[in-house]
């Protein structure tokens, strides 16, 4: 019972933080407002590539438990995470556009080392980061581009 709840941790942790950190600054969220780069999409793509990564962040997380425990990789794993959720309230809640420029630079070198990490012990965990960090290399594009034109 104990190694299905951690299972279930593992799996869903990433998805509904990001649920919770979503809903808590909602009220913040100002990107229709704000003048937008080109390739900005409409917010509601937003909340479903999330969904999407948070899954997959998750997938690839349960993945690598079951063939490893290496303290280093689950601290990087953790700490992206805390990187990632971190950036919307610097973002959003703070409006600190350039700060959150400088964060989520640190995020995708994070991320980089989560994925090969990950890839050391399993490969398909570090395939399934993949998404994630291209999705995160978009939204720093879309982050500078904001901050320069705002």
């Amino acid at each position: 019972m104990k190694q299905k709840l951690n299972d279930a941790f593992w799996l869903f942790f990433p998805i509904v933080l990001g649920g919770i950190i979503g809903f808590l600054t909602s009220n913040f969220m100002d990107y229709q407002t704000l003048i937008q780069p080109p390739l900005a999409p409409p917010s509601i793509v937003f909340p479903i590539a999330w969904s999407i990564l948070y899954l997959l962040i998750g997938i690839a997380y349960f993945l690598f438990r079951k063939k490893s425990k290496d303290s280093t990789t689950i601290f990087i794993y953790y700490l992206q995470l805390f990187f990632n959720y971190l950036w919307t309230m610097i973002f959003f809640v703070l409006k600190q556009r350039f700060f959150s420029v400088l964060w989520i630079i640190t995020l995708l070198l994070l991320i980089v080392i989560n994925i090969f990490q990950f890839y050391r012990y399993h490969k398909l965990s570090a395939y399934l980061m993949i998404p994630y960090f291209l999705w995160v290399l978009f939204a720093t594009y879309l982050n500078i581009g904001i901050y320069l034109l705002n």
